[in-house]
């Protein structure tokens, strides 16, 4: 597995946030973890990322031990994070902000190429390029984002509520920019709170309740579980 997560469980302050979480994201696949609202979907990508500290268990990548490790030496070794705000820098132009990923991190690909990958995912943010990244819609953020994930040229995504806010007529081209990574042979794990937005090309679906993972398997899988269901939302 590229991504492997075992028995993790995190702390913030006194409350135990993850119980026991384990889950696994192979080569090329799009995982999606879904869960409601404060089930623990960004704790588990934010410790994942090293931005939060596990209290025991333990995460793989790339068959390397990185549960503590911080952001940056995480990001190092291939896997590029798209918070849910987005964390775009305000002060810098659309441009600015998706070249900043070549600046960071240096592989074997030239910048170029990454830059112009980014938006052949993206094309309307070169359109862009000179505003500033208060300039621009909620979607267009949540597109910069992702796009500057990408041009960190990654192994691996992770995509916090990439389509959490945005209006309807947005969310299929977040979709579409997605299964266009997903084209390029990296590896996603998207968290999600709207079982309906989960895209058709997920491989494999895990679901997060009150810190816990309470099914895993195929996405057409969880259609035949009611009391899942009933949890996310799939169900009147």
């Amino acid at each position: 597995m590229m991504l492997s997560v075992e028995g993790l469980h995190v702390y913030i302050e006194a409350s135990h946030i993850l119980r026991d979480v384990s889950l696994a994201v192979g080569e090329r696949e799009v995982v999606c973890l879904v869960g409601r609202n404060g089930a623990g979907k960004t704790t588990t990508l934010r410790t994942i990322m090293g931005y939060l500290a596990p209290h025991a268990g333990r995460i793989r990548f790339l068959d390397r031990e990185i549960g503590g490790m911080r952001p940056f030496a995480i990001a190092q070794l291939g896997m590029g994070f798209a918070p849910e705000d987005g964390a775009i820098f305000a002060d810098l132009t659309v441009a600015e902000n998706v070249e900043i990923a070549t600046w960071t991190r240096r592989t074997g690909r030239p910048a170029g190429d990454r830059l112009a990958q980014a938006y052949a995912v993206f094309p309307v943010l070169r359109r862009y390029g000179a505003r500033r990244g208060t300039q621009i819609s909620g979607g267009e953020r949540k597109m910069l984002s992702i796009a500057r994930a990408l041009a960190l040229d990654p192994t691996m995504l992770l995509l916090d509520e990439p389509f959490e806010g945005l209006s309807p007529a947005i969310i299929p081209e977040i979709g579409r920019g997605i299964f266009e990574i997903t084209k390029l042979g990296h590896a996603i794990l998207i968290a999600e709170s709207n079982i309906h937005h989960v895209p058709e090309y997920t491989t494999r679906l895990y679901v997060i309740e009150r810190g816990e993972i309470i099914f895993s398997g195929h996405p057409s899988e969880v259609q035949r579980d009611p009391a899942v269901l009933r949890v996310i939302g799939g169900t009147p």
